[in-house]
């Protein structure tokens, strides 16, 4: 460019549109001539107060638009800035005009299609649309002349964002609630899909989340950066936008390359599946076991994520997958991050030998150990409670229970064995789950380390499940992977009062199992029977003794 003319572009910085004004006659022809003399495009950026912000000059196909972070932050709001650029050909507004509106959020784009002589030719324009029966992402305004300009620009900005605002407003919380979208891009079966989904909005649920909306996209491609291609990524955030949702869930556990990707190019925050079960955690664990398993837990997983300070991880000092180690433990460094991890296993591994001495002292009384295992939300300590007379919290939601328990149990005269007083010790444990996170295997595996000492594993199954043998094959896998698929176990199908009994019995049958109803006491005898049979008169028999009495019975 001539220096006259980079001088002429440079006072574009003095001028200032009205308010009211979209633009003016006069700038769109000034625009439209320098294009047409450099033969590159040329684009403003304009605030609410008609300022002109930002001016840039590209090349014949576009423009490059710098970042914007520093004007008006915050998903739930348009931008605040208007751009507005020539187009060389006279064409209309493209592809990927609208995915620089979409993910910048601005106000409007306009596009001055140029004439023959340089002049301004058709006006093109579009904005974002609130929340609607459509569907729709944006609106394209017919062509227009300049005059179309002339529209109050601030009532009517201000009143598309009043519609953006109760847009947001119509999903109803409660109390402090995070509205979430949540999302999958995975290649599996439809099937497969939608019960990995299912599970994640229980997760997400659990951990206090209001699901506003769920997307699945199943791609020929999977992109290794972001996932799901550009184009669907825009349009989740204007998705996100239009219904105020500032938190994304992905079903799939994301590579931290990929959700600092994700999380620039989006400006969402963004957390995966292995995240959300940490929060769920982070909120469940009470005793200090829990708090170290938990934190250890978390550490790890974020130690990787910490090269690159991302919106992903600079707001997570609250909310869903925030919780757990405090904002100072996720500000400090990779070197602090690391000590922290070996003083957390340490403490654990003093506090397992303590639960060993335990063990020992157990082992020495001669009762047996029986450990309620199963899938989360089966029922385990609603049983634990009815056998042991405890009054341990139950919640109908995934992962209620983190913090094992263990009491005494005596039989009851009236059991198959009552004739002799036999006495167990019995535990309720943490729930499985279907791909349980890496880190939670190993911070929780002094907690599973207890398991092995176990004499029974009462494998605890909801029969009314619509997953039942999926469900079944996650714990019996994550037993293999704990080395424990060799100790005796007996499979007990739950809540067999939501079942007609030929159903009922048909699934013990094919499974080889018991079926009660830990709401009904009167249906605890075939349990009693099925743990006679593995404790007294199956493999266990000749290394175990009768108990010692306790003040609990049933």
């Amino acid at each position: 460019m001539k220096p006259s003319q980079v001088k002429r572009i440079e006072r574009l910085y003095r001028r200032r549109i009205p308010p009211q004004k979209i633009a003016t006659p006069e700038l769109l022809r000034l625009l439209s001539h320098l294009s047409s003399e450099i033969r590159r495009q040329i684009g403003i950026l304009v605030g609410r107060r008609g300022s002109i912000e930002i001016v840039m000059v590209g090349d014949q196909k576009g423009i490059t638009i710098p970042d914007l972070s520093r004007y008006r932050s915050g998903l739930l709001r348009l931008r605040g800035l208007r751009l507005i650029h020539t187009h060389l050909q006279g064409e209309p507004l493209t592809e990927e005009d609208l995915a620089d509106l979409a993910l910048l959020r601005l106000d409007m784009i306009v596009a001055i299609g140029l004439d023959g002589d340089g002049s301004p030719g058709p006006i093109y324009s579009a904005h974002l649309l609130p929340d609607n029966p459509e569907e729709k992402m944006w609106e394209i305004l017919p062509p227009s002349s300049p005059m179309f300009l002339d529209i109050d620009f601030l009532k009517w900005i201000q009143s598309l964002e009043d519609e953006f605002q109760k847009g947001q407003r119509s999903v109803p919380l409660r109390g402090p609630q995070e509205k979430a979208i949540l999302i999958s891009v995975s290649r599996e079966s439809r099937d497969s899909v939608e019960r990995s989904m299912e599970e994640l909005r229980e997760l997400a649920e659990s951990s206090g989340v209001f699901v506003v909306d769920t997307v699945v996209q199943r791609p020929q491609k999977i992109y290794p950066a972001t996932l799901m291609g550009e184009g669907k990524l825009r349009d989740l955030l204007v998705k996100c936008m239009q219904l105020g949702v500032d938190l994304i869930i992905f079903d799939q556990n994301l590579t931290p390359g990929q959700m600092a990707s994700i999380s620039d190019f989006t400006e969402l925050r963004v957390i995966d599946r292995t995240q959300l079960i940490l929060d769920i955690f982070a909120q469940r664990a009470h005793t200090l076991d829990g708090k170290i398993q938990v934190e250890l837990a978390q550490l790890k997983y974020l130690l990787p994520r910490l090269a690159k300070k991302t919106l992903a991880l600079s707001r997570l000092t609250g909310g869903i997958g925030g919780r757990g180690p405090g904002e100072t433990k996720l500000e400090i460094d990779r070197r602090r991050v690391r000590d922290r991890i070996h003083l957390l296993e340490r403490e654990l591994k003093r506090l397992s030998m303590r639960r060993e001495q335990g063990r020992a002292r157990r082992a020495k009384t001669g009762i047996p150990t029986v450990s309620i295992i199963g899938y989360t939300n089966a029922g385990k300590t609603t049983l634990f409670n009815l056998l042991t007379r405890s009054q341990f919290q139950v919640e109908d939601r995934l992962f209620s229970t983190l913090d094992t328990a263990t009491r005494r149990l005596r039989f009851p005269a009236s059991s198959p064995i009552g004739s002799r007083i036999r006495e167990v010790v019995i535990t309720d444990t943490v729930g499985f789950i279907r791909d349980l996170p890496e880190d939670l295997i190993g911070a929780f595996r002094p907690t599973f380390e207890e398991l092995q000492e176990s004499d029974l594993l009462i494998h605890l199954i909801d029969i009314s499940s619509r997953f039942l043998e999926e469900k079944i094959e996650a714990v019996e896998r994550t037993l293999s992977e704990l080395k424990l698929s060799g100790l005796p176990t007996v499979r007990v199908f739950n809540k067999v009062d939501k079942l007609n009994p030929e159903e009922a019995e048909a699934i013990c049958r094919k499974y080889g199992g018991v079926a009660i109803s830990a709401l009904q006491p009167e249906s605890l005898h075939k349990l009693f029977a099925a743990i006679e049979k593995k404790l007294w008169n199956g493999m266990a028999r000749d290394r175990l003794t009768n108990g010692v009495s306790s003040d609990i019975s049933l």
